[in-house]
């Protein structure tokens, strides 16, 4: 089920995906992917920004409720 979401994905917005960094906030500046996984949630439930933010921040999320964010660990520059 969550393979075929990542098969969908393409790798460039993986890597963009790998290498986004918070903007603002607590955690300014850390990359998307070392976000506790509380504070993704938290924020889904606030709701999380509209645009490529929260769409990024959303995909964190499903990547490490499914124990998958090492991948993004691995394409980092």
């Amino acid at each position: 089920m969550y393979l075929s979401f990542l098969m969908d994905l393409d790798k460039q917005y993986l890597i963009d995906l790998a290498n986004a960094k918070m903007p603002f906030g607590k955690f300014k500046n850390r990359y998307l992917s070392d976000l506790p996984e509380a504070y993704l949630i938290w924020y889904r439930q606030k709701g999380f920004p509209k645009g490529k933010l929260g769409d990024q921040l959303l995909q964190v999320l499903e990547l490490k409720v499914n124990g998958l964010e090492h991948i993004l660990r691995t394409l980092r520059d």
